[in-house]
């Protein structure tokens, strides 16, 4: 499921392409703002799908062993341990994905993917977390489920075959990848035994995500012309155009989300727009925005611009 952070991170990413276009389009930067968002469950799905991918490829290789002319004993009698996982039976057995899969229209279909998941997997069988799972003598479904989170991160989440596909098929994914990993092991730690796989939705039940974004993105663009006059006053001597365009549009969000968001406390908004800059402006940024949302707080709470409802959300 997404957070709060996540979702002003694609507004930002929205805006930033929204404001240096030449052709401001409103009803199509709305429209890719949702689809980059949808964009983030394909990826989950595809994250998942490596399971049932990796462990059919070591099934052709089981089943190649044993067509040597003269085969070994571990050939003829290989460790099934890996191949016969209960957690990846469930992965592999669930209707659900398999439907939302076919509907979305994400698989690893194509020999390029299938080379990519042997290379992978020849990474796992080489890694100290598969040997001492394969030859501990546990069995049981949590044995299954610790072993298949510990690969997950250490060489599926982490693989820079993984990574190159994903950097090529989308230029967003590279932000959303942390996210989706964390998805999916939540996802594993939450399945039980007999049960069906139960995916995460990507948005959180009954809540308005989905009208947050849209709501920050639309109000950001209707309030620009009063946002840019705030903020060119409160940096004193900085003329817009000398400060870095994405501190721009992070002060604009959160100058708009701080007027329009009632129920989101004020300390909250504040917080998350310091820690974005952190990750998507230059080193100094930070520290500048915070000191410019400050006196733009100030100055909006003594015109009653900013109105909370509820307690302690001033602060």
């Amino acid at each position: 499921m997404l957070n709060r952070r996540h979702l002003r991170i694609k507004v930002l990413q929205a805006l930033y392409a929204y404001f240096q276009s030449d052709e401001e389009n409103y009803v199509r930067t709305e429209k890719e703002l949702l689809a980059s968002v949808e964009k983030i469950h394909d990826l989950y799905i595809y994250l998942f799908l490596t399971f049932d991918e990796i462990r059919n490829i070591a099934l052709h290789r089981i089943e190649e062993n044993k067509k040597k002319l003269m085969p070994a004993e571990d050939d003829l009698n290989p460790n099934m341990k890996f191949v016969n996982n209960s957690l990846i039976e469930q992965i592999d057995n669930s209707t659900e994905l398999r439907k939302i899969s076919e509907t979305r229209k994400v698989n690893w279909v194509g020999d390029l993917n299938k080379e990519m998941f042997r290379k992978m997997l020849l990474s796992i069988r080489e890694s100290e977390t598969f040997t001492i799972h394969m030859n501990n003598g546990i069995e049981g479904y949590e044995e299954d489920r610790q072993f298949l989170i510990e690969i997950f991160k250490a060489e599926i989440a982490n693989s820079p075959l993984l990574f190159n596909f994903f950097e090529e098929s989308s230029i967003f994914w590279m932000d959303d990848i942390d996210l989706t990993c964390s998805m999916v092991v939540k996802t594993l730690k939450s399945m039980e035994e007999g049960e069906s796989l139960e995916l995460l939705p990507l948005y959180k039940p009954e809540d308005d995500e989905k009208e947050f974004i849209i709501e920050l993105l639309r109000k950001t663009i209707d309030m620009n012309s009063s946002n840019e006059v705030l903020i060119d006053e409160l940096t004193e001597n900085w003329e817009l155009d000398r400060i870095a365009k994405m501190d721009v549009i992070l002060m604009k969000m959160a100058v708009t989300e701080l007027q329009v968001f009632p129920n989101i406390p004020t300390k909250v908004t504040l917080n998350e727009y310091i820690e974005i800059s952190k990750f998507y402006s230059t080193p100094k940024s930070n520290g500048f925005i915070n000191g410019i949302l400050d006196k733009a707080i100030d100055r909006l709470t003594k015109e009653k611009k900013i109105v909370k409802v509820g307690r302690g959300l001033m602060s």
